[in-house]
């Protein structure tokens, strides 16, 4: 019998052992990274030929538009594991002075999965400890920097809320500040895409997700960290930004790229093994730059639109109107400049739908037509355009103003 009950013991340990919920890479997942990005780079023999990827969701996206350059279940909610800490690092950046001192807590000191290495009462700065918390991924860093900014990692998470619901990250929610797995914790792909785009305005952000290695202080001793993104300081142009790994949301990677005038981010999330999340970003990468240019549409859309101007604008009538001459505005665009496919780029084309004919009075900012620009796939985007002054309605005083405007033209012909 206490053979037995032993044998229960150690099975039931055993079990737990299996279920610990892990966080980034003490999983001692091992690989070669350049061999990797090698292959990964060399297994696209056909640069048009969109990439084969293990992860079950990923996106890339060019930064100064937002638009998506690939998408694979980018919209579909998933644990997002450390890559968490991108919101945890913004808020607390924004928020606290990087020079003060903490004092480490017993909770945050006995938080578990990857680790900075603090002991209950360790004095760090916040500075340091947002290093720890971007570099080596330390779970208690994360605590510690959520109980100085929140008073608790309750508190902290609502702060993480707050600013989620201030970005439009509708489909995110975070309960904790270090990404260990819970059910009401998740994000997308795309959208864990724009918080990192965001939080890389930051050049505070940017400067810690961008350092390789660093050597924190810890009461007063110390201690040197490297930082777990494979693909830095590895891979042609790369400047950040996490890694992520916990059993329920597998190997995950956002990843910032930039090389000549394209900037981009990379987000790739429940690969199977540290190995695809690492080839799979490299394939969406190299597939980005390869395929995509940067395109003024803004200069194609206003030269069509001022074409339009000089062969139409006398073409529209105002009934009734006090006067003709129009003039005209162009809407704003967002984004003057987006990556297009490069094999899209000769089939773009503008169009132009107008309405002719208009009863006054005509009020400035109605919409008179709309300019699309599109390729030989889809529409790219739609642009209205208005009139920029009013048309006011003719008056009884108007019409005799306009007897008096044409009375030489009206005697000559009654005279005839």
């Amino acid at each position: 019998m206490k053979k037995l009950t032993k044998l229960l013991i150690i099975f039931i340990f055993i079990i737990q052992l299996n279920t610990v919920s892990f966080c980034d890479d003490i999983d001692d997942e091992t690989i070669a990274v350049n061999e990797t990005i090698t292959t990964s780079t060399n297994s696209e023999n056909n640069k048009n030929k969109i990439p084969d990827i293990n992860s079950r969701a990923c996106v890339v996206i060019d930064r100064n538009s937002n638009t998506i350059i690939y998408g694979k279940n980018e919209n579909s909610q998933r644990k997002m594991a450390s890559t968490t800490k991108i919101m945890t690092a913004t808020i607390i950046i924004e928020n606290c002075n990087l020079d003060e001192i903490v004092e480490v807590s017993k909770k945050s000191a006995g938080t578990g999965g990857s680790r900075l290495g603090l002991k209950t009462g360790d004095k760090i700065t916040v500075r340091d400890l947002l290093y720890g918390l971007m570099l080596c991924s330390g779970n208690d860093a994360a605590v510690a920097l959520a109980e100085h900014a929140g008073g608790s990692v309750e508190g902290f998470a609502e702060l993480m809320n707050k600013k989620s619901e201030s970005l439009g990250l509708s489909n995110t929610h975070f309960v904790t500040p270090h990404g260990l797995d819970s059910n009401e914790h998740f994000t997308t792909a795309y959208e864990l895409a724009l918080l990192t785009n965001y939080a890389l305005n930051n050049k505070t952000f940017a400067n810690i997700v961008g350092t390789k290695n660093y050597t924190v202080t810890i009461n007063g001793y110390p201690k040197s960290l490297n930082n777990t993104n494979e693909l830095l300081g590895n891979f042609d142009g790369i400047y950040g930004v996490k890694t992520g790994f916990t059993n329920g949301a597998n190997r995950c990677l956002v990843t910032a790229c930039k090389r000549n005038d394209m900037d981009i981010i990379c987000v790739v999330l429940g690969a199977d093994t540290k190995q695809f999340r690492t080839s799979d970003s490299v394939k969406l990468i190299n597939y980005a730059f390869d395929n995509f240019k940067l395109i003024n549409i803004e200069d194609i859309i206003k030269e069509s639109f001022n074409t339009w101007i000089n062969q139409n604008s006398n073409n529209i009538i105002i009934n009734k109107g006090f006067e003709q001459n129009l003039t005209f505005k162009l809407d704003n665009i967002n984004y003057p400049v987006i990556p297009i496919r490069k094999d899209l780029i000769e089939s773009l084309k503008t169009s132009i739908d107008y309405k002719s004919d208009f009863d006054a009075p005509l009020y400035e900012d109605t919409v008179i037509g709309t300019i699309s620009l599109y390729n030989s796939q889809n529409t790219i985007l739609n642009c209205n355009f208005y009139n920029s002054n009013t048309i006011h309605k003719k008056n009884t005083f108007s019409y005799f103003l306009d007897i008096f405007k044409n009375y030489n033209i009206i005697i000559e012909h009654v005279l005839d």
